[in-house]
Parts: structure tokens; sequence; C-alpha cells
């Protein structure tokens, strides 16, 4: 009895020793996360006027984000962004992995490290390189254009230039997403390619019935962020905005009107609302990209 009852106290000083584990990561999340997101909320709750200062202003600003044309044309353009440029990017990796994971490439090795380079590329070096050669004056593509005689490539012309950003993000994150399904490509039990060998079965099927639904918790979690990247397309268009300022706006994408509203517009609660509506609806749209998956996983 007096042994149970001394033991009692320690289980309880036990169970407080996790929160000192976990406490210091839910300090910094506090401080990088959930201050920021109720700084922002409060901002969105108020705007500044000429007459009373910053005043509350109840969601008059989240009114204003849903009936603002500037805000809709940029989310319509980074929405057409992603119902493009993502299948294509995702397609590409999965076809490399499925290629490197084949064991009949040679190189397999060198082929991976070239495919995966250009993420480890820093974004802003990458899109200055590809602006370069996008440069229809000083570039590769001014240089093809004046030995055709003609105007062959226009990269930064105003029907092009969503392409031109979606093919430097490709070239960006073919590699990242490639690793994320040869990873998941190498956790398949050989026992599994035995027994299809031994049914018969041949490259094709062994793609289609044991490879693919292997990758598939993979192929949604690099949906799930390639949602995510798109809805906060900013470096791109924001470094080539100089060599295209008649097609690039300062509202091509949601993140770069939130941006020049605060640091240009100085209205720092409008472009809180703008944020925050984006986030809630990237949020929204992964979640159901997530839920899909997962049913379709469980199926």
């Amino acid at each position: 009895m007096t042994t149970l009852q001394h033991r009692a106290p320690r289980r309880d000083r036990a169970d407080w020793r996790g929160w000192a584990f976990v406490g210091p990561f839910l300090i910094v999340f506090a401080l990088v996360f959930l201050a920021p997101l109720a700084y922002s909320v409060y901002l969105s709750l108020f705007r500044q006027q000429l007459i009373g200062g910053n005043a509350f202003v109840g969601l008059d600003n989240y009114i204003q984000a849903l009936s603002d044309p500037q805000f809709w044309e940029s989310f319509g353009r980074v929405l057409l962004f992603l119902v493009v440029q993502v299948p294509i990017m995702l397609a590409l990796a999965l076809g490399a992995a499925l290629a490197i994971d084949s064991g009949r490439l040679r190189g397999a090795s060198f082929f991976r490290i070239l495919v995966f380079l250009p993420y480890a590329v820093p974004a802003v070096v990458a899109v200055l390189m590809w602006g370069y050669i996008y440069g229809d004056q000083f570039g590769l593509a001014g240089n093809i254009n004046h030995l055709v005689g003609f105007e062959l490539l226009t990269p930064f012309a105003r029907e092009w230039i969503l392409a031109s950003i979606g093919n430097i993000v490709t070239w960006e994150f073919v590699g990242y997403n490639m690793l994320i399904f040869y990873s998941a490509l190498k956790t398949i039990p050989a026992e599994l390619y035995e027994a299809a060998a031994l049914d018969g079965a041949g490259q094709w099927r062994i793609v289609s019935a044991i490879k693919i639904p292997a990758v598939r918790g993979a192929l949604v979690i690099a949906t799930i962020f390639s949602i995510i990247g798109s809805f906060q397309l900013f470096n791109e268009p924001n470094i080539l905005r100089p060599l295209a300022p008649n097609v690039i706006t300062t509202y091509f994408t949601p993140n770069m009107y939130a941006y020049n509203l605060s640091f240009a517009g100085q209205q720092f609660n409008y472009a809180a609302t703008i944020a925050i509506v984006m986030g809630v609806i990237t949020a929204v749209i992964a979640y159901v990209v997530q839920l899909r998956g997962s049913r379709a996983e469980v199926r």
C-alpha cells in the first residue's frame, strides 16, 4: 500500500516531462505561426482612414476583397496555373521516378542527380537565369528570333507569360517531386514483383497494378504541396516583372497583390485581408484534395 502511494506522484511527474520536451516547439510555433496569424486577423478588422486614424470596420475589408476585380483576376490566373502546370509537373516527376526505379535505365544515379539538380539551384538564381534565356532583345530567345528573321519566340508576350513562368516552376520542382515518388517506390516489397513475374505480368502491368497504387499516398502529398505552392506564386513573376512590366502587373498573383498593397500602397489592413482570404481558400482546397485522396487510398 505504501509503495503504491509513493509511485503515483512519480507517474504524475513523468507526464509533465513530456510537456517539457514539447514546450520549446510549442513556444516557437506560437511565436512564428499563431502570433502572426492572430495579428493578421486583427489588422484585417481595421482600416486606416484620413479622419479618425485606424478605425474598426469589422468585416468590411472582407466584403471589399470578395468584390475586388483585381483580386479575382489574380486568383483566376493562379487557378489556371494550378490546373495546367501541376498535372504536367507531377506527370513528368512520376515518369522520371518510374524510369529510375525500372532498373533498365543506364546511369540511373547520374540521371537522378541531373533531374534533382534544378531544385538545388536557389529560386532567385533560377528565375534570373531563365529571364536571360527568355529575353527577346538580349537572350537566347532574341538570338533565335534574329536568326530566323521574325519573332518566333516571345516568352514575355501577354499570351505566353503564364506558360513561361510555368516552365520555370516545372524545371525547378520536377526533381523534388521525383524524389518523393521514388522514395515511395522503394518501399514496395520485392515479393510483389516476384509474384507478378510468376503470374506472367509484363512491365506495364506491374506499373499499373503495383507501382501506381503504391505511390498514391505520395501523389496526394505532392499534389497538396503543389496546390499550396501555386497559390503562393510570388518569386517568379515578381523577379521577372522588370523584364515585362506591361505584362506582369502588381496584382499578377494574389501574393503579389498583397505584397504591393502593403509595401507600395501602405494598405496594411487590406493586404492582411487578402492574405487571410487566400489562406482560407488554399486550406479548403488542400483539405478537399487530401480527403478525396484518403478515400481513394482506402478503396
